[in-house]
């Protein structure tokens, strides 16, 4: 399976195309468009969330709500682009008395300069449209349809915020995607710990208050995955390292881990390791899952947790120094209309990129282009593992 994007930020619309996705899945838009209005939730989100009312078309490789194998094109209707249609208009000349909206003044931690630099745009506009979070919401759209082929074949997954600023809201235990997914609808952060909500919501409240940003850390999890998912025969066949690349590819993401992570490098190797068990009923398993659920770039039957951190959003409302590219004299960086944090967004885009990649696992070592072929190979698979 592969996939694309494409879209700016305030163009027409956000389009996706999968190619290599089975026929005969059954999908619910529906549940593609409440992945969809979860993205634009969130304590600290911004006005822009209040305008885009986003919701899929489906234009090719279904029928009457069935795919059928050949390439799913889905579309997001950017509601904003109403109030740019002659600044951002795909083709012709823009009228010449609308104000371009120009920007010149690159802000710091963002595309804009690097971008610009690379191919020759004389207005940013031209690079941060593009690299613009607001991208994101297709990969939640591909992502969402990816999670309902996953729970076909029993796998679940759900992400959630770990950590805000500096206040930490996970309990520490472990949770299956189904307990997650409860605790999580009960606040505005979809963290685990109730008890941080207050504190949280004072923190952003704070930093809004100082035209100041937020990051954050990110857990991902996915139960019921078969071990031998990925590679260790060549450095990039190794699904962990797929997975990091898919989470890193995301707006803000400064880095990655699996498991215990970084922790694991302060502890010794009988406090890593998992050791190894086997009875009847379960086959192969761990009683303990540091390593994530992966050894030698495959699963290992052990379920996934994969760890993320979000650096705070750049652009600040009490905005950075910067050099204009025309002048080079020193001004403040440009404005754009930014969140205080992304971050419980970002939960939800970190959870379709692990359920794309997850897939693209799936279909790239079994028969993909039929679901009921899929499941047939799949579950035969299962059970030869717990047979080894």
């Amino acid at each position: 399976m592969i996939y694309f994007t494409a879209g700016e930020s305030h163009g027409p619309e956000l389009t996706g195309v999968i190619e290599g996705f089975p026929a005969g899945l059954h999908v619910s838009v529906g549940q593609i468009n409440r992945k969809l209005r979860d993205r634009q939730t969130g304590y600290g989100r911004g006005y822009r969330q209040k305008i885009e009312k986003d919701e899929v078309r489906i234009t090719s490789g279904m029928r009457h709500g069935v795919t059928l194998g050949s390439p799913i094109t889905l579309k997001i209707a950017n509601i904003d682009h109403k109030h740019w249609g002659e600044v951002m208009k795909p083709v012709g000349q823009p009228d010449p008395e609308v104000a371009m909206r120009e920007v010149k003044n690159p802000r710091p931690g963002h595309a804009d300069l690097v971008g610009g630099m690379k191919y020759g745009h004389r207005d940013l506009r031209n690079v941060l449209e593009r690299s613009s979070a607001r991208e994101t919401a297709m990969r939640v759209a591909i992502g969402a349809l990816c999670i309902q082929l996953l729970h076909q074949l029993g796998i679940e997954i759900a992400g959630y915020v770990r950590q805000v600023g500096p206040i930490e809201a996970d309990t520490g235990h472990l949770l299956s995607p189904e307990q997650i997914e409860e605790e999580i609808s009960k606040n505005d952060l979809r963290i685990v710990d109730q008890e941080k909500v207050a504190p949280i919501h004072n923190l952003i409240d704070k930093t809004k208050k100082e035209g100041d940003t937020l990051g954050g850390i990110i857990r991902v999890v996915a139960q019921h995955v078969p071990a031998g998912l990925g590679s260790y025969t060549s450095w990039n066949e190794k699904l962990d390292a797929k997975i990091a690349a898919a989470v890193v590819g995301i707006n803000a993401m400064k880095g990655v881990s699996f498991g215990a992570g970084f922790d694991a490098g302060s502890r010794p190797g009988s406090q890593v390791m998992d050791p190894i068990y086997w009875n009847e009923d379960r086959g192969w398993y761990r009683k303990s899952n540091h390593l994530g659920g992966f050894e030698g770039g495959m699963t290992n039957g052990m379920p996934l947790i994969v760890n993320a951190v979000m650096k705070p959003i750049p652009t600040l409302y009490k905005p950075l120094h910067s050099v204009s590219i025309d002048t080079k004299e020193e001004h403040k960086a440009s404005i754009e209309r930014s969140d205080v944090t992304a971050i419980v967004p970002a939960s939800l885009v970190i959870e379709s990129v692990v359920a794309i990649e997850l897939c693209r696992a799936i279909l790239d070592t079994f028969d993909s282009s039929s679901l009921a072929r899929l499941k047939r190979q799949y579950h035969d698979y299962c059970d030869e593992l717990k047979n080894y």
